[in-house]
Order: structure tokens, then C-alpha cells, then sequence
């Protein structure tokens, strides 16, 4: 059944005369037929803009506090204790959400979210001590809902097909991509142009909306645990796969730090090359990358297994990174981080396939979570490192933060134990088609 979808589409893109046009409705129709699924696209557009703080708020901590107080080392612990609390916060999160649903757990986390962030803000600007900052941010982060992992667990639930579930993550790394190319430009624009605490407040208005206008959509929020107990006569939670879950919170963790010292870096690189506007663009141009690559991943039937494309994807992309501690042009640092962002998005689906076929259904937005905590736990030391690194060395030799994390990430990967995540054999192998029978 695999061999003949991929003939049918072969022969399809290499018609004459119409390769090109027949190749791109090949690639964008996963996407449109998930998408028509009820309710779909308004829950992932209200995901897109409760999402925006995930792309924008950590660099406008380091835009905010580089500017008002002049020191990128503080600008780099200020923004971990926003991440760390943000991760370590996450499971429970998680847990909430799956126990009582999102329509009762989204509203208070993000109304305090929004006040922790702005207290944060009005404590830069006001000149308090360091140590109020830090907790402000902490709350501000410990608070920020898990939207994400909430729309991805509303695909779950509406999407019966595992392909088609695959697509739609797919799809969504893709909006975390277009975050990540929107958000940190805009950011950058609105502290350099205007103010520095106007992409914060840009930041806040999109979450606030944008949690509070998911949490109303009750037709397609999946039921809570005591709903599920209820309709199957189950009691209990199922346990957790923690064989599988650990090695990839150890990949999350590189990922993370990854990501984090490559923010703070570019910052202080495109400073140093006497345009620090561009920092937005620069990073932008490392999520578009990852953006193009994630749209081809999603419309691809893969014939290796997701943990196999997550070690082949972590290695690329430390491989990509550690070039750039010896380049000195605006220009070619563009060029190179388009070329690095383009393993992040695969990786990113991969692991979300998996966590998605091996996590019970009732912990889902939980299993997720536990991602983003690994990748949390990265950024934050990342970040701070590669601040620390920048104020001593400057920011070219501070590159070899994120490179050593990416290539301490590959080891990981390709050091776990095969078996420990799902086989090949339960990658879904066509549109409308189940590849595992339970």
C-alpha cells in the first residue's frame, strides 16, 4: 500500500509539463485535508497567537535589560530564570490540563502570566533590584500556559488516521516555525524602533488572547481524565513510558541549549557588527530555514522510524553550528544559520511522533510537556553560558556554546539503546492508512 502512494505520486510530480505545479499540490494537500477537519484551523490559529510569547518574550528580556542596563550576562540569567520556571512548571501543567481540561486550567495561568511579565517590564524600567526581576520573570514563566502541547493534543483527539495526525504535527512545527521567523523580527523591530518593553507588551496582549480564545473553543478540547474514566470505565492513570520518554528529554535538553545560546549569541553578534536590528532577521532567517524543511518533512512518507530521524537530525544540526565561531559576515551568518535551521523542524516532528505513539492518550498534553521541561532545562543554561561566554570573550568564540551542545546532543541520540522509542514498523506509512494494528 506504501509502495504504490509513493508510485502514484512519483508519477504524478514527473507528468510532463506540469512537474512543478503537481509537486507543490502534492506536498500542501496532507495539510489542507487536515485542516478541513471542523474547528481545525480556528484552534491552531488561536494556538499561533497564544503561542507568540514562546518566540518572542526571551529575546525581548535580552533586547529589554541589554539596552536598560547595558550587560548581556544579566540579560542571559534573567531570561533562564523565565525559561526554567517556564519548564519546570510544564508537567504540572501538563497534568492539570489532562486531569481537568483547558477550558478551566487556560484562563488563570495565563491572566498570571500576564501580570508576572508585567512586573517584570515595569521593574527594568523602575531600576529595582536584580533579584525582583528574576522572580517576576520566574513567575511569568511558570505561569505561561502550554499551548502548544495543547493544540497538538486537539489534533489528537479530532484525527482518527495516524498519518494524518503526523501531518498535522507536522504542520504545527511549521506554525512554531513562523513563529520563530515573525516573532523574534517583530520583537527586535518594536525594541530597536520604539521602545525596548514594546515587543514585551506585544508578547503579552498575543498570549492573552490567544489562550483565552483556545480555552472557548469546546468542541474540539479533548476530554479530561475524569470524562475518559467515565466513558471507559477505567480508574487511574496509565503509567508513562519512561524507557522512551528519558532518552528523548536527554535530546530535548541539547535542543534546548542549542536554541538558547543561539539567541543570546546572535544578539551580541549583529551588536557587534555594529547592527544589532538585525538580530531579529538573523534568527528569523534560522527559523525559515526550519520552517521550509518542516513543510517538505510533513508531506514526506518516511521509511525510517521517527527515533532514527531524530539522531540523523541532531547531527546535522550540531554539525551546521560549529562554522559559525569563525565567521565574520552579517551576510554569511545568514547563510549558515538557514542551512542549520533546516534540521530543526524534522527533528522536532520526529520526536513528537514518537512521544505521540508511545504516551497514553489520557497523558498526552503531560507526555508533551515533559519535552518541552528537557528543552527548558537546555535553554536556560545555554542561554546564561553563552551570555557569560559573550561578556569575556566576545561573541564569535561564544558560538562554540550552542555547537557543543548540538554535537553532546548527537552522542546522546545516537548512544540510546534502540528499542527504546517506537520501531519503524509503527510509522504510518500512507495518507489513510494505519501502519500498526493495536
Amino acid at each position: 500500500m506504501a509502495a504504490s502512494s509513493t508510485a502514484a505520486r512519483a508519477e504524478e510530480i514527473t507528468r510532463p509539463g506540469t512537474g512543478t505545479v503537481c509537486t507543490l499540490r502534492c506536498v500542501l494537500s496532507p495539510y489542507r485535508r487536515v485542516l478541513t477537519v471542523p474547528g481545525a484551523w480556528q484552534f491552531s490559529l488561536a494556538g499561533f497567537f497564544g503561542r507568540l510569547p514562546i518566540a518572542m518574550v526571551s529575546l525581548g528580556i535580552v533586547l529589554l535589560i541589554s539596552t536598560e542596563r547595558g550587560s548581556y550576562g544579566l540579560a542571559g540569567t534573567v531570561a533562564s530564570a523565565y525559561l526554567l520556571a517556564n519548564a519546570g512548571f510544564a508537567i504540572v501543567a501538563g497534568r492539570l490540563v489532562d486531569r481537568y481540561g483547558q477550558h478551566r486550567v487556560l484562563p488563570p495561568l495565563v491572566l498570571v502570566f500576564a501580570l508576572g511579565l508585567a512586573l517584570m517590564m515595569w521593574s527594568v524600567e523602575a531600576d529595582w533590584p536584580p533579584v525582583l526581576i528574576h522572580v517576576f520573570a520566574a513567575v511569568a514563566g511558570a505561569s505561561m500556559p502550554q499551548v502548544g502541547a495543547c493544540v497538538r493534543a486537539r489534533w489528537s483527539h479530532v484525527l482518527d488516521d495516524p498519518r494524518s495526525v503526523q501531518t498535522a504535527y507536522a504542520f504545527e512545527s511549521v506554525v512554531d516555525e513562523a513563529l520563530f521567523v515573525t516573532g523574534p523580527t517583530a520583537v527586535t523591530f518594536l525594541a530597536t524602533a520604539w521602545h525596548p518593553v514594546a515587543g514585551l507588551v506585544v508578547a503579552l496582549v498575543c498570549g492573552l488572547t490567544g489562550s483565552l480564545w483556545l480555552a472557548t473553543q469546546r468542541a474540539t478540547e479533548p476530554p479530561d481524565r475524569r470524562q475518559r474514566a467515565a466513558a471507559t470505565g477505567a480508574g487511574g492513570r496509565e503509567p508513562m513510558p519512561w524507557a522512551a520518554a528519558v532518552p528523548l528529554v536527554v535530546v530535548c535538553a541539547a535542543l534546548g541549549a542549542v536554541f538558547g545560546a543561539t539567541e543570546v549569541v546572535t544578539v551580541a553578534f549583529a551588536e557587534e557588527q555594529g547592527a544589532k536590528a538585525l538580530a531579529g532577521p538573523l534568527l528569523g532567517v534560522w527559523a525559515l530555514g526550519s520552517l521550509a524543511a518542516g513543510v517538505v518533512s510533513g508531506a514526506i512518507t518516511w521509511r525510517s522510524g521517527p527515533e532514527v530521524r531524530v539522531r540523523w537530525g541532531v547531527l546535522a544540526l550540531g554539525v551546521t553550528l560549529v562554522p559559525l565561531a569563525f565567521v565574520g559576515s552579517l551576510w554569511v551568518m545568514g547563510v549558515f544559520l538557514l542551512l542549520g535551521g533546516m534540521a530543526i523542524a524534522p527533528t522536532l516532528i520526529a520526536t513528537l511522533a514518537t512521544t505521540e505513539h508511545t504516551v497514553p492518550k489520557s497523558r498526552l498534553t503531560e507526555g508533551m510537556a515533559i519535552l518541552h521541561t528537557g528543552m527548558g532545562v537546555g535553554i536556560a543554561p545555554g542561554a546564561a553560558l553563552a551570555g557569560i561566554v559573550v561578556d569575556s570573550y566576545g561573541a564569535s568564540p561564544a558560538y562554540a556554546v550552542p555547537a557543543a551542545a548540538g554535537l553532546l546532543g548527537a552522542a546522546a541520540a545516537w548512544l540510546t539503546r534502540r528499542g527504546t522509542t517506537t520501531p519503524p514498523s509503527a510509522e504510518p506509512v500512507a495518507p489513510g492508512n494505519r501502519a500498526v494494528e493495536q
